[in-house]
């Protein structure tokens, strides 16, 4: 045990004649700087001899009575929290401050304290802004002077640690007789945990807890503590809310913010142009319910620049309305952008912002930030310029109906705009893919699956939704006036956070060549390896059995984009700067951008403040780590609404194709939904698996026959885990040969070894 802090002898009576009191030892405990046991405390009191045996029997009482916890060697007052420790940001308040509360807290002790946590700093700023519920930290603790409600104790971050990749969700499993257990909802990690009886705090048979896990005074095998009961997750209009809840993702609004959105800066038209009468589209998808980006385009009639063309995108003023310092700012950071769910939207601001005041309503003027580009007739940027401004909607249309329009179905709405706004826009696109096919940008094609909600909430089915040019035009417009923004706040030095995407890794490279010569194909070896590169091996194998598996691990070669203070370009895209500007309303990196654009050309209020410019790197970092929690969650919880889609058919076969091979089994993703689920390499049965990394294949050592990511497979369902998103098949198609069995493939890899006595898998599924 460490020695403890020497202090000065007690000076007050003691109690008993040769006792201090229980007062005295409580005082001196709180006081002490180390550990203190009896030893300590009779060294410091001075107590010798048989007044050892008294000592003894007063601590022992206090014990009981619960004013102390711990043994002879280690004591403290209950409850008693520390000067520095370790917290996790667990809520926060109708006023919109963080709360927290020891990681390490004996039950014994009672509820753990809620701490408020300390996030403000004199200037409106805070230098721990990236801190959410989920994130843990470690911090100075002390009492406060002036105790609100049921915060008795603040906390000053000193230090934000490594966030936990989740938090720890279960569905709790009640016991007649007291406690239950804790199913898993993270199919990573599907243990079941014990509950004691008295550590189920409020919760209910079938609720969403989050749950500690505690090894009990120290000792014995660990079981779960309830440390909150989120309710019953049953309906599937609330599987949505496992993910928010697992990420620590902020989905209401505190009381503050929402009073913030009832007093936000007046609008006014001065300072700003008169883009009213320009006939600016929203074109988004049919149930959007924000529309922040607008766009226009015509023929440019400057004799020096012919068959060019003038395209304006417009953007909501979102700056105008989020100031930096406010608490609406605060939370917009925190939550760094919007999540999107099958059956719900997590908003990065309040609704009567990002649905109201900032949303291009179809006729009804709205303050923007508009830049408007000149293309030459290659689709070559001649030069930029941007203005804040007024606008006003000439009409919100639908991917669908503005693409129908330009196919010669345009609807009542379409009709007047067809030859004066729809054909030049499509004309001016035409004229830009020009400048995008020279450019080269990384073709990919991997489409994407949309689960379909019916009224009650619950899943109907699964779309491809289909790829139309309306969504291209849109896309490149919104490119160009990104890379607007970025040049533009290069020219004028003012900082910029960049959405960055790095060229693949030279071990992603060589990883990526090794798999090409399994195809033989040949990675083409130049120096400095560009997007056209990987276009021309796509091309190749385009429309051959391998399409699907090349576009896969060409993605997977890639890098993963973010935002960053320092430029390393746009390798997907091929561009040498590229800044977000065109979604403030669902992206705070956007919202970034407006106010540097804002502060670099004089535009007004509402401009990046000085102030700020050393917190960017960091908030950079947080807003990418804001990003990948989204899609983590976005992933999670169409996982799990495609396994409760399927929980009715079990037994049942499906076409499917590998989606991920490693050496303990192959990941299959259906044709039919695009679900996951996972074949374990035990139950292919007849060889000795071996994982080839290189060819992203599983090749049986003794028939030389194996499966390879994107091989096409029959798959039998076998079992479904909904709260879990997790899916269990059992392979039924043969493998292929891979001419890896007997020694002629000696490259190195991993094996699975079949269960003893297992059968081939047809002779199984026969006997069944």
């Amino acid at each position: 045990m460490a020695k403890a802090k020497r202090t000065s002898r007690p000076t007050e009576p003691r109690a008993d004649g040769g006792l201090p009191s229980k007062e005295q030892i409580l005082a001196f405990i709180d006081g002490a700087q180390e550990k203190v046991g009896k030893r300590e405390i009779a060294k410091a009191f001075g107590i010798k001899g048989g007044d050892r045996i008294g000592l003894k029997t007063l601590l022992a009482e206090m014990t009981s009575e619960g004013a102390l916890v711990g043994n002879r060697k280690t004591l403290k007052q209950k409850g008693k929290l520390p000067s520095v420790g370790m917290l996790e940001v667990i809520d926060r308040d109708d006023d919109g401050d963080l709360i927290a509360e020891p990681v390490d807290w004996d039950p014994e002790d009672g509820p753990r304290p809620r701490i408020l946590v300390l996030t403000r700093t004199g200037n409106g700023r805070s230098p721990e802004l990236a801190l959410s519920p989920g994130d843990r930290m470690l911090a100075r603790i002390a009492r406060r002077t002036d105790p609100r409600g049921d915060y008795a104790h603040e906390a000053e971050p000193l230090k934000k640690l490594t966030r936990e990749k989740k938090r720890l969700l279960g569905i709790f499993r009640k016991h007649p007789r007291g406690g239950g257990t804790i199913d898993p909802i993270d199919r990573k990690d599907l243990k079941t945990w014990p509950v004691r009886a008295g550590s189920e705090g409020d919760a209910k048979d079938g609720d969403l807890v989050r749950y500690d896990i505690t090894r009990p005074h120290g000792r014995g095998l660990p079981d779960a503590r309830i440390a909150e009961s989120l309710g019953n997750p049953r309906d599937q209009r609330q599987i949505s809310l496992i993910a928010v809840h697992a990420h620590g993702i902020p989905d209401e609004f505190p009381a503050v913010v929402l009073a913030e959105v009832e007093d936000l800066p007046p609008l006014t038209a001065s300072g700003r142009t008169d883009l009213t009468k320009l006939p600016l589209l929203t074109i988004d998808p049919v149930d959007a319910r924000d529309h922040d980006d607008a766009v226009h385009a015509v023929a440019d009639t400057d004799p020096r620049n012919a068959g060019g063309y003038i395209v304006t995108v417009a953007i909501a003023d979102v700056a105008h309305y989020v100031r930096a310092g406010t608490r609406l700012d605060s939370e917009a950071e925190l939550r760094g952008n919007s999540a999107y769910f099958p059956d719900r939207v997590v908003p990065m601001l309040p609704e009567r912002i990002s649905n109201d005041l900032c949303s291009l309503r179809e006729g009804e003027d709205r303050p923007c930030l508009a830049v408007t580009m000149v293309f030459d007739a290659k689709g070559q940027k001649k030069r930029h310029t941007f203005q804040r401004a007024m606008m006003r909607s000439a009409a919100k249309l639908s991917y669908q109906e503005a693409q129908a329009a330009i196919d010669g179905k345009p609807s009542d709405k379409a009709q007047p705009l067809l030859d004066g706004v729809l054909k030049p826009l499509w004309e001016a696109y035409r004229c830009l893919t020009k400048g995008r096919d020279a450019r080269e940008p990384l073709d990919l094609n991997l489409p994407e699956r949309k689960i379909v909600m019916d009224g009650d909430g619950l899943v109907k089915g699964i779309t491809i939704p289909e790829r139309l040019e309306a969504h291209r035009l849109i896309e490149e417009m919104m490119i160009q006036a990104n890379v607007a923004a970025a040049e533009t706040l290069e020219q004028h030095r003012t900082p910029c956070v960049y959405r960055i995407h790095d060229r693949p890794s030279k071990e992603k490279i060589l990883a990526f060549a090794d798999f090409l010569r399994s195809l033989e194909i040949e990675l083409p070896k130049v120096d400095g390896l560009k997007p056209a590169q990987f276009n021309r091996i796509l091309d190749k194998t385009r429309g051959l059995p391998v399409s699907d598996l090349v576009n896969e691990v060409v993605l997977r070669s890639q890098a993963q984009a973010e935002y960053n203070i320092r430029n390393v370009g746009h390798f997907g895209l091929n561009l040498d700067r590229y800044a977000h500007f065109t979604s403030p309303i669902r992206r705070y990196a956007d919202l970034l951008v407006h106010r540097a654009l804002i502060r670099a050309l004089k535009l007004g209020d509402g401009g990046l403040a000085k102030e700020d410019e050393p917190r960017l790197g960091d908030v950079a970092k947080a807003i990418s780590d804001s990003e990948r929690r989204a899609m983590m969650a976005e992933r999670e919880t169409s996982d799990r609404l495609l396994a409760a889609f399927l929980a009715d058919r079990v037994g049942a076969d499906f076409i499917g194709r590998v989606s991920g091979v490693t050496r303990s089994g192959l990941f299959v993703k259906l044709r039919e939904t695009g679900a996951d689920g996972f074949v374990p390499a035990g139950t292919i049965g007849g060889d000795y698996w071996r994982h080839h990394e290189s060819a992203h294949a599983l090749i049986g050592d003794r028939t030389g026959r194996g499966f390879r990511l994107g091989d096409d497979v029959e798959v039998r369902l076998v079992e479904v885990m909904p709260m879990a998103g997790a899916l269990r098949f059992e392979l039924l198609s043969d493998g292929r040969p891979m001419g890896a069995a007997s020694g002629r493939d000696h490259r190195p890899g991993r094996s699975s070894r079949p269960p003893q006595g297992s059968a081939h898998r047809r002779e199984r599924t026969r006997r069944r």
